[in-house]
């Protein structure tokens, strides 16, 4: 399982372990992945994503899931929220 959040696609970034004797080595800073399960209000349904904490109060900031992926862009999105964001706009366009 890979660790980039399917919202905002933030994935883990290097930087160095400084210790106090100032040595330094490389490590990684990981992202805040939770399991999640989100509602969207168009489609009536709930869907599992693996979400960053920062993504998650973005979801919660613009108003929930269909108000997110309206606004994000495609290159950001896993494939499974890109499949999401197709069938909300398709059924947006229905109703």
């Amino acid at each position: 399982m890979s660790r980039v959040c399917e919202l905002t696609g933030k994935g883990p970034i290097t930087g160095n372990k400084v210790s106090h004797a100032n040595n330094k080595t490389r490590r990684r800073f990981l992202p805040n992945l939770n399991d999640v399960t989100l509602i969207s209000d168009v489609l009536g349904q709930s869907f599992k994503l693996r979400v960053s904490a920062a993504g998650l109060r973005s979801v919660d900031h613009r108003g929930g899931l269909d108000a997110f992926l309206a606004k994000a862009k495609d290159e950001e999105l896993s494939s499974n929220a890109l499949k999401i964001k197709k069938a909300i706009a398709k059924a947006q366009a229905a109703a």
